[in-house]
C-alpha cells in the first residue's frame, strides 16, 4: 500500500475580504480579524469593489501602517471578480474569505487550519448550524439547504453548507479552479469546481449571526437559482467522481 504523502504545515494565510458599501462594519470586522492569534503569518487584502460610501476612508491608518493591503476596483464589478483580483495579488500558502459584514467570527479560522495542518486536508469549509439566532428568514435557509442538497446530489457527495464565506484551501488549489463567475456565483462555482476536481473537503462547525436585509444583506432568491444552474452545468460538461467529505 502506497504511504500517503505528508506535505509540510502552512506558513501564511491570506484572507480576502471584498467590501462593498460596508463603511459600518469594514473597521470593526479587519480589527477583530488582526486581534486574532492564528499562529501563522498573516496577510489581509481588502478589495473595495467600487464602494460609494465611505467604507476605505474607516481604514486608511490601517493600510498606511501595512496592517492591511488594499486593492481598488473603479467600478462595482461583484464579489466574484473581487475576490479574483484578491486572490491574483495575494500570497500566502492559504487562502480564505472573509465578508466585512461581521456575520463571521475570524477565531474559528483556527479549527480549519488544524484540519489543514493535522488531518492535511486541501479544502476546508466553515459550515454553519443556522441555529439559536432569529435573523435567519426561512427561505434563506430553505434556499442554502436547496443548494447544497442539489451539489450532493450531483456530485454524489454530502455537502451542507456551499454557500459559507468561510472557504479555505490551499494556493494551488484555488489557482487550479479557473474561477470566471463575477458575483455571488462564485461560491457556487468554486464548490463546483472542487468537487469536479476531485479536492478532498473537510468541513468544520463555525458560530455565525446572521444580519438582516435591512442591515444590508445582499443576497437575493436568484442567486440561489443561478448558483442551481452553475452546478448543473459544471457537473455536464465537467464530470465529477465521487469525492469525500470530512466533518469534525
Amino acid at each position: 500500500m502506497a504511504e500517503r504523502k505528508v506535505r509540510s504545515a502552512p506558513e501564511s494565510l491570506s484572507v480576502l475580504v471584498p467590501v462593498f458599501n460596508e463603511a459600518a462594519t469594514l473597521r470593526p470586522a479587519l480589527e477583530r480579524l488582526l486581534k486574532t492569534d492564528l499562529g501563522v503569518r498573516l496577510e489581509v487584502v481588502v478589495i473595495d469593489d467600487g464602494s460609494t460610501d465611505r467604507s476605505m476612508e474607516s481604514i486608511d491608518d490601517l493600510v498606511l501602517d501595512g496592517l492591511v493591503r488594499m486593492v481598488v476596483h473603479p467600478v462595482n464589478c461583484g464579489k466574484g471578480s473581487a475576490l479574483r483580483t484578491g486572490l491574483a495579488v495575494s500570497s500566502g500558502d492559504l487562502v480564505t474569505i472573509l465578508d466585512a459584514d461581521l456575520e463571521y467570527d475570524p477565531a474559528d479560522y483556527r479549527e480549519m487550519l488544524r484540519a489543514v495542518a493535522d488531518e492535511q486536508a486541501d479544502v476546508v469549509y466553515g459550515t454553519r448550524s443556522f441555529s439559536s439566532n432569529t435573523a435567519f428568514s426561512f427561505w434563506y435557509v430553505i434556499g442554502n439547504r436547496l443548494v447544497s442538497f442539489w451539489a450532493s446530489f450531483l456530485f454524489n457527495t454530502w455537502l451542507s453548507d456551499l454557500e459559507t464565506c468561510f472557504k479555505m484551501a490551499r494556493r494551488d488549489v484555488w489557482e487550479s479552479l479557473d474561477l470566471r463567475q463575477t458575483g455571488f456565483g462564485i461560491e457556487a462555482e468554486a464548490t463546483g469546481r472542487l468537487l469536479s476536481h476531485g479536492h478532498r473537503i473537510y468541513e468544520v462547525p463555525i458560530s455565525y449571526r446572521a444580519r438582516e436585509r435591512n442591515e444590508g444583506k445582499k443576497l437575493k432568491w436568484t442567486d440561489g437559482l443561478h448558483a442551481l444552474v452553475i452546478l448543473t452545468r459544471i457537473r455536464l460538461l465537467e464530470g465529477g467522481r465521487r469525492k469525500r467529505i470530512v466533518r469534525r
